[in-house]
């Protein structure tokens, strides 16, 4: 599938806002190992990290997720859905989303009450994080928002 370049740059935007750049390998608040933006495929504890190569793993895992996305989506896609659903993926991986009532809703063409899907998912570990409440928000007002260019 063909990577749409725009929808790549919001999801950038929005995955650098909520995940932060990190130097130094951590773990995430359920004890995942994360690298730089939210890196998981990779990242080893205390390893440090440069901000180009950061910017690499970014730009190639947000790549990933929106394959992902487009290989399930049986409906056309704006840019705004693209990089909000991009983001949802990359927190969330693609078992989750593959198997959500948020793609069913989608593939049935209930656009809205799909990204209002994205307010459920607030849960890590069992637990309700604040941080993905505010992420959630701002990945289902994206989504509902209309492009600023194109269909």
């Amino acid at each position: 599938m063909k990577v749409r370049t725009a929808a790549v740059g919001i999801s950038i935007a929005v995955l650098a806002l909520f995940e932060g750049y990190r130097q130094i390998d951590y773990s995430d608040p359920v004890g995942i190992p994360t690298a730089c933006f939210g890196h998981t495929e990779t990242a080893s504890l205390g390893t440090q990290r440069d901000l180009a190569g950061c910017e690499n793993l970014l730009i190639n895992d947000v790549r990933e997720r929106q394959t992902i996305v487009l290989k399930y989506a049986k409906v056309p896609l704006n840019d705004n859905q693209l990089a909000a659903l991009t983001s949802f993926v990359y927190n969330v991986g693609e078992g989750a989303y593959r198997d959500s009532t948020l793609l069913k809703k989608l593939n049935a063409g209930d656009y809205e009450g799909a990204c209002k899907e994205l307010s459920r998912w607030v849960f890590a570990d069992g637990q309700k994080l604040r941080g993905l409440e505010r992420r959630r928000a701002q990945e289902m007002k994206l989504c509902l928002s209309p492009p600023l260019f194109g269909p």
